[in-house]
């Protein structure tokens, strides 16, 4: 009976130590040490004062050096990576089976906040947040029907349907990513669902396949994170955007440290963010505005931060797994890597809730050709009599 209430111990602590936080300053070496108190209450009470401490002690060791494991990413940036991930999450099946159609976060309104966040359903928030992206662009039905648009980082296409399905028949979509696998998958669910009006294809959004001028909007949601050329990134979608055209973009960013230098800790955030889930770099919402400007194409840029609107998100995350563990349950081989993604989730929820990281949105318009000046031949100037 005492082994069986240590272990119900354990088993409980393994899943507290994914519980929702108080928002707090606190250190991230303070992730999963909260539940000492009560574990020494437990189990004092279940096996007796002599063994407290050498299990109480047992315990806290394990949990360092579980989060010592933990603590060093396992997915660092480099040639291929990309890819490689995005071909694994696609095909073990757990990111789509949690997260939809959707790999991007959710939105949450204040009201929803106020309410509670884990009261919203977690898929229909990626829904919210396409909408309310939409808006930003000023892109709908009215103003948009039969346009071409190009999904830049679609995933498994579900924003590229949405798209497709919100604008009519007459538009055509157009998807891309560097993942076979998630290219097969967003074609399975386009001809599942009967679009006809979107294609996915394999392809760098660093040098596209497209002629100049081709797409009526380009939409790029959280895809510039694993950009290792930002200036490339944005450049190359906005030589595709034809004159007049509506650009639209979502990404995580980190604050600007021109003014405020990163710390210590700030840089080794950064770093495990960077290297867990296979991202080379942030930049701040500040310097992609700039790169957008330095283009030259482009009219001024609508800049903002969605990070209360979108904070709820890494949490629900972890939340609905806790709820629901028939994603993952019965695939023990991918046990260490759940945890590793349940850790991360915090770890960028509190980044993004002390200020490290924002939110990014972006919304432009190209800017059309300047009309030309009347040319003057020859023959039509009058000499002077």
């Amino acid at each position: 009976m005492k082994f069986l209430a240590l272990l119900s111990l354990l088993s409980s602590a393994h899943v507290n130590a994914f519980a929702p936080a108080k928002p707090s300053s606190r250190s991230t070496t303070e992730l999963s040490m909260g539940l000492k108190t009560n574990a020494l209450k437990s189990v004092t009470s279940a096996i007796g004062v002599p063994a407290t401490a050498a299990v109480a002690g047992a315990a806290v060791l394990g949990t360092v050096g579980v989060k010592s494991i933990l603590d060093r990413p396992s997915r660092k940036y480099e040639d291929g990576s990309v890819a490689r991930e995005y071909d694994a999450w696609t095909q073990d099946g757990i990111l789509e089976y949690y997260w939809g159609e959707h790999i991007h976060l959710g939105y949450y309104t204040k009201e929803e906040m106020a309410k509670g966040y884990k009261k919203k359903n977690f898929i229909q928030a990626k829904y919210d947040f396409v909408d309310e992206m939409m808006k930003l662009g000023g892109i709908s039905a009215e103003t948009d029907a039969g346009s071409t648009v190009l999904d830049v980082g679609c995933g498994v296409g579900g924003t590229s349907r949405y798209l497709a399905k919100a604008l009519g028949p007459e538009a055509d979509v157009t998807g891309i990513t560097l993942s076979p696998n998630q290219v097969k998958r967003a074609t399975e669910l386009a001809v599942e669902q009967g679009v006809e009006n979107a294609r996915f294809t394999v392809m760098n959004a660093l040098a596209m396949e497209f002629p100049d001028n081709s797409f009526d909007v380009v939409w790029a949601c959280e895809s510039g994170e694993h950009m290792p050329d930002k200036e490339a990134y944005i450049n190359e979608m906005m030589r595709v955007l034809k004159p007049g055209g509506k650009f639209v973009m979502a990404t995580w960013c980190q604050r600007d440290d021109r003014d405020v230098p990163f710390d210590e800790k700030d840089q080794r955030d950064l770093n495990f963010l960077y290297e867990e889930w296979t991202h080379p770099y942030f930049i701040s919402i500040e310097k992609y505005a700039e790169i957008i400007d330095a283009t030259g194409f482009m009219n001024e840029v609508t800049t903002a931060d969605w990070v209360e609107e979108t904070i709820a998100s890494w949490r629900h995350s972890n939340w609905v797994g806790i709820y629901d563990p028939r994603g993952f349950i019965f695939k023990p081989n991918k046990y260490l890597k759940c945890v590793r993604d349940g850790y991360c989730l915090e770890r960028m929820h509190r980044a993004f809730d002390r200020g490290l990281m924002q939110y990014g949105m972006f919304a432009v318009t190209k800017q059309l050709p300047s009309p030309k000046e009347p040319s003057v031949s020859a023959e039509s100037v009058v000499p002077p009599s």
